[in-house]
């Protein structure tokens, strides 16, 4: 962005307008990605650009196109989705969320932001073993450990995840917000430390899932995801009540249809 400042003159149209460094800012914010990129890369361009608009504007206006369909229906539309997107910014921008609210909603919502460190014995659909053989194992497996096999034991015997197998079946430390199966997740959560899974079935194989420690992200880490959690629920609930609060009376039935 040029250095200049924002009363700063950088061009003159054709009808004695004047167009400032603060005038080239303002249109800037508005642009696309991609227009935005193009107008500083070729800032004369742009100019050109911007005061042929300008003209064409200024004669469509003088032969009063936009006072005629669709022109005319096409710039109230596009006033009516500006103004709408406008006020909904508006709105949020006006939200206040204290710190209150957010200490408050991780203490109520404090399993949502837990943490299962698991050990895991993943055994694989393939060549050696089919779907239904491999279920029996994993099946098999976890009834051992809960008859009080050694997990690890297990684990190097076993498992088929070189990577997790190598270091004694520590395979990751899983949160409730991590994109993972639906299955999983609830599995894990579920689980007191100590505990293992059902078999858990994926594409290629089955995993059993032992618990080794249930911690939880601490305020600090998580205060700005609850801030716009509960600031995108506020504006959600403004957005709910003002759609619910608008009416219109159908007065021909016949355009509706049923």
């Amino acid at each position: 962005m040029p250095a200049l400042p924002d009363d700063a003159v950088v061009a003159e149209f054709d009808d004695g307008a004047k167009f400032t460094m603060g005038d080239f800012t303002r249109v800037y914010t508005v642009l696309s990605p991609a227009q935005q990129q193009l107008a500083l890369h070729d800032r004369r361009q742009f100019l050109h650009q911007w005061a042929f608009m300008r003209k064409l504007a200024r004669m469509a206006v003088e032969a009063k196109i936009d006072q005629q369909s669709p022109y005319k229906d096409a710039i109230e539309h596009d006033r009516l989705q500006i103004l709408s997107e406008a006020k909904i910014a508006d709105a949020l921008n006006q939200i206040v969320v204290e710190p209150a609210q957010i200490v408050k909603a991780y203490e109520t919502g404090k399993g949502k932001y837990a943490q299962v460190k698991v050990k895991a014995i993943y055994i694989a659909v393939g060549e050696s073993l089919s779907e239904s053989q491999a279920l029996a194992k994993a099946t098999k497996l976890l009834k051992a450990i809960r008859a009080g096999a050694d997990f690890v034991k297990l684990v190097k015997e076993n498992s088929d995840d070189d990577t997790s197998r190598e270091k004694n079946g520590d395979f990751d430390t899983i949160r409730y917000s991590d994109n993972i199966p639906v299955s999983f997740r609830d599995a894990v959560f579920a689980l007191k430390e100590g505990e293992v899974t059902e078999p858990l079935q994926q594409p290629n194989g089955y995993y059993l899932l032992r618990a080794e420690e249930i911690t939880f992200r601490p305020l600090s880490d998580v205060r700005d995801e609850i801030y716009n959690e509960l600031k995108n629920s506020l504006a959600k609930a403004w957005l709910d009540k003002t759609n619910m609060e608008t009416t219109v009376t159908i007065v021909n039935e016949a355009f509706v249809g049923r």
